[in-house]
């Protein structure tokens, strides 16, 4: 064997380089000089015994971009810390991570002035309490602009403005047994069969009421039941435990996504069969909040959406942008900023789980502001009253903007937008050749 030969092995055995500069393996050096993970093994290892005989401290790789994050180096919890506190200071990583992030992304940009945010609510929040001690704060502290929720949080929330009752339980408990004892639940949430006779009867009886006599938009409908659980509120004089409530005397409205499915919807249409003229008008539920975000960019401003949990009330939210873009045909980017709290996952291609990278291929999300985009894959019961506290923690109130009152002018700006953009040549005229081409 010749000497050339025979080095070349050597080298190839200890780890030498290739043609090209590489070693083995094909993985690049450290860019900065100090030991990698796709270096030499045995060179490293040698060099870290060599530091710790001679007491020399080791340093971390401060020089790489992946290394520019915070320093795990948390406060030791002592029952002194704010809720502030505990999430800048030790919810440092994973899930835990997230929700610092969200919080984070929620006071320092969502909350700006210029920013109009939409709130999503779908799981039963408000049984639990969650209108009270957080919804309504972040309405009142003009935290929130406008909602989309599902109809029976909106249901159960009427409970506690009529002045009902909600009790804790224990979920293994018999339901056979609850129910021989006229005791509904949710979970681990009980109340009796009556809260949902007497919150039917007070619907059914406003809902009669002239003023409900027509079609409207679920917005306009929930503004209005508002002003009477307000009232109701008042005869009992038990302060404002409603989100119906709290929504009609800021100005906020609420949609409704699916306006038949919950018992609102169904005493709605019990009564017509009695004849009664009210309908929830889906079409303008779909302008109005199209509407308000096209609002929102077309002031100069952003517009920003907090997601709690999925579902329709999601997708109502976010197709905003697809019925301003594709089906209206008015030029605009997608929302931009997106924060959602939920426990679905992406990879069962539900809508609850879909990314707000998959969302940018609608045009959902304007994929500019991306990296303003934070999933947290936690409770919302849990993660909901810890953003609220640190929200308020970190901002002061904003000034309302009171988006019911200006619904007609925004529905005429978006109108406006419509037509121009109709009026518009089409380019290509061969529609009906290319349709059955489509997939």
């Amino acid at each position: 064997m010749s000497k050339k030969h025979s080095n070349a092995g050597k080298g190839e055995a200890g780890g030498g380089k290739r043609s090209g500069g590489r070693d083995r393996g094909g993985f690049k050096a450290s860019r900065h000089g100090k030991a990698s993970a796709a270096g030499p093994k045995a060179q490293q290892k040698l060099a870290a015994e060599q530091r710790e005989k001679q007491g020399v401290q080791h340093t971390a790789h401060e020089a790489s971009r992946f290394l520019k994050g915070q320093r795990i180096d948390p406060r030791r919890i002592d029952g002194k810390e704010t809720v502030a506190d505990l999430i800048e200071g030790t919810y440092l990583a994973y899930n835990a991570a997230r929700l610092r992030e969200a919080c984070q992304l929620f006071t320092g940009k969502m909350l700006e002035p210029d920013v109009t945010v939409g709130l999503s609510i779908t799981g039963a929040l408000t049984p639990a309490g969650l209108g009270m001690s957080a919804l309504i704060p972040l309405i009142e502290g003009g935290f929130v602009d406008w909602i989309i929720s599902t109809g029976a949080n909106l249901y159960h929330d009427t409970h506690f403005g009529l002045g009902l009752a909600m009790h804790r339980g224990n979920a293994q408990e018999s339901d056979v047994v609850l129910r021989e004892e006229g005791v509904v639940r949710i979970y681990d949430i009980f109340f009796d069969y009556d809260v949902l006779l007497s919150t039917d009867a007070f619907f059914r009886k406003i809902i009669t009421g002239k003023e409900f006599q027509r079609p409207m938009s679920s917005a306009e409908f929930h503004n209005l039941a508002g002003k009477y659980v307000r009232e109701r509120e008042r005869a009992l004089g038990i302060g404002q435990k409603s989100l119906l409530s709290a929504a009609y005397s800021s100005g906020v409205p609420i949609y409704t996504s699916s306006p038949g499915d919950s018992s609102i919807g169904m005493n709605i249409a019990a009564l017509a069969l009695d004849g009664n003229k009210l309908v929830l008008d889906p079409n303008a539920d779909v302008n109005e909040t199209a509407s308000i975000v096209l609002d929102a960019k077309r002031g100069g401003g952003k517009s920003g959406v907090m997601i709690l949990g999925g579902g329709s009330p999601k997708n109502f939210m976010l197709q905003t942008e697809p019925q301003i873009q594709e089906v209206l045909g008015i030029d605009e980017k997608g929302h931009d900023y997106f924060l959602q709290i939920t426990d679905a996952r992406p990879d069962t291609g539900g809508l609850s789980g879909a990314t707000p990278a998959e969302a940018v291929s609608w045009g959902k999300i304007d994929p500019d502001r991306l990296p303003d985009a934070v999933v947290c894959y936690l409770d919302s019961t849990v993660a909901l009253p810890l953003l609220t506290s640190y929200a308020f923690a970190k901002h002061k109130p904003r000034q309302l903007k009171r988006l019911f009152d200006r619904r007609e002018s925004m529905m005429a700006s978006l109108r406006d937008e419509y037509e121009k953009s109709s009026t518009q040549p089409v380019e290509i005229d061969h529609t009906d050749s290319k349709l059955p081409q489509h997939r």
